[in-house]
């Protein structure tokens, strides 16, 4: 039996991980200039986005995480028709862009719904903080929308622990749970640990999703001095010269302990975070093969001692 658990302290019932579709879908125009499919490159074919989501489902894996902004709504409309007829949770944000105002939330919402083919959205998540977007507005607004049938559960992104706090309390005068902040969290990012974000949601009952919980891709395994990455990403800290020089000791670890498991250091990176009950990574899939290797950290746990040895290899990132 699949294993799943309250999404926060809703009824909303989610897998220990999810699967992210940011590089999902066809973009056209300008849009194929997005910043995930610069970084990460496109999904391989409408074909292995399809056995991405197949592979997820026949593990259990049934929460999708989509945005508005990812492709300018191509990767909503891709997953709206894999999804069809699946019983499958989506997980979508607004704004479609950082220009966008507050009061644009409700027409916003119904064109996501309409990209998605969907009468309702599992969680419907601010995708950003910004200035000029009041945090209770927005909460006032999405619970309308929760209140209007449109939305079940209700989330943020990238929001601080101060914020997190203003848009839970914001909610709760309208008898609302915050249910989710996503934020980035891996072994090679380990700042909501100490910026107060996981503390808020463990105190609050607000499930932290963590996306890129494989750094980008650092902690496959898969890239060294003499393996680059490709696209953006071969710029980042963790992919060019000290940075991924310091990441091998880690990637080390992760193969030294999936080896007594049969598992990659991938699959035991995210097992890491699937430890914490607060938690829920939700690493993209660009084909089948990834998705499916993803889902194998749901079979397996990791020992106390393995965990810590872990956190200790990694303490350099907690800041």
């Amino acid at each position: 039996m699949t294993q799943t658990t309250p999404l926060g302290r809703t009824s909303v019932q989610v897998s220990r991980l999810g699967l992210g579709a940011m590089t999902w879908g066809k973009p056209t125009g300008m849009a194929r200039l997005n910043p995930a499919q610069m970084a990460y490159g496109p999904s391989e074919s409408g074909v292995e986005e399809e056995r991405a989501l197949e592979a997820s489902l026949a593990a259990g894996v049934n929460l999708i995480d989509t945005a508005a902004m990812y492709s300018n709504g191509a990767s909503e409309r891709r997953v709206g028709e894999l999804a069809r007829g699946k019983d499958v949770l989506i997980a979508t944000k607004f704004p479609p862009s950082p220009f966008t105002r507050a009061n644009r939330l409700p027409s916003e919402l119904d064109h996501s719904l309409a990209r998605l083919q969907r009468a309702a959205i599992d969680l419907y998540q601010i995708h950003f903080p910004v200035p000029w977007m009041s945090i209770p507005k927005l909460m006032n607004l999405l619970a309308d929308a929760v209140e209007a049938g449109k939305v079940k559960a209700v989330g943020v992104s990238n929001y601080s622990a101060a914020q997190l706090r203003l848009a839970h309390a914001a909610l709760a005068k309208r008898g609302i749970p915050l249910a989710s902040n996503q934020v980035q969290y891996s072994l090679l990012y380990r700042k909501p640990e100490v910026d107060g974000v996981l503390d808020a949601c463990r105190e609050l009952g607000i499930t932290l999703i963590a996306y890129s919980p494989l750094a980008m891709g650092a902690l496959t395994g898969k890239y060294s001095a003499a393996t680059r990455a490709t696209g953006f990403r071969r710029f980042a800290p963790n992919f060019r010269g000290r940075g991924i020089e310091a990441v091998q000791p880690v990637v080390a670890l992760l193969r030294q302990i999936g080896a007594r498991y049969d598992k990659t250091p991938s699959q035991v990176a995210l097992r890491w975070l699937i430890e914490d009950e607060s938690v829920l990574p939700i690493p993209g899939a660009k084909n089948g093969k990834q998705a499916a290797d993803n889902a194998g950290a749901l079979a397996f746990r990791l020992t106390a001692d393995e965990r810590e040895a872990l956190s200790q290899a990694t303490l350099a990132w907690r800041v």
